[in-house]
């Protein structure tokens, strides 16, 4: 007779944990579900007036010593407002609802971490902008920063003393691109979400 309480009490466990699971189950899809809309948007919202459909980014102006730089920040900056799916971009301000310009001040090049050799193996990229993006229709500024500066660390494939910026991306093709499109990113962000 034990034997077959025992059976019994086995499948109402199995029961019981399968009802669980499902719960459980039930409960985590619901909770993901919820939370997933918050996460869906972000880095997707704006703020922006619903009259700005088309934003102007003319080439930023180069104060800095590096060649070049103003003319990959702002075609990043562009791709990344198109990016977001819901503007118009244009190279100018002929047509455009709002004008994002930017001056490049200062890109500075600072080593962070060396080897035993005391060559640099990491570096520290500052890129010091002036940005404001203005809606043209309106005349108002709905977003500014006049020292927006920009740091990313860089690892180097080849331990430098690199003090030239110059150089330094003459060397490592690769960081000006990576700068420009993290940069980008964060000036996007700043301006459609209000950051």
């Amino acid at each position: 007779m034990n034997r077959v309480q025992g059976a019994g009490s086995r499948e109402q466990g199995d029961h019981r944990a399968v009802r669980f699971f499902a719960v459980f189950s039930a409960l985590v899809l619901f909770v993901v579900s919820s939370s997933g809309c918050g996460y869906s948007l972000a880095g997707r919202g704006s703020f922006l007036p619903e009259s700005i459909k088309t934003i102007g980014v003319p080439l930023f102006t180069n104060s800095s010593q590096v060649f070049d730089i103003e003319r990959r920040l702002t075609e990043r900056v562009r791709s990344e407002f198109i990016g977001r799916g819901k503007y118009r971009v244009l190279p100018g301000t002929a047509g455009a609802d709002a004008v994002l310009t930017g001056e490049i001040s200062s890109v500075t090049l600072t080593p962070s971490s060396f080897n035993e050799q005391q060559l640099a193996t990491r570096y520290v990229i500052t890129v010091t902008t002036k940005l404001e993006f203005k809606d043209v229709k309106a005349d108002k500024i709905l977003w500014s920063n006049p020292v927006w500066q920009f740091r990313e660390e860089y690892e180097v494939t080849n331990a430098t003393q690199a003090t030239d910026v110059n150089a330094f991306f003459g060397q490592e093709a690769n960081a000006l691109d990576r700068i420009a499109q993290n940069f980008a990113r964060s000036v996007v962000s700043a301006i459609l979400e209000a950051f």
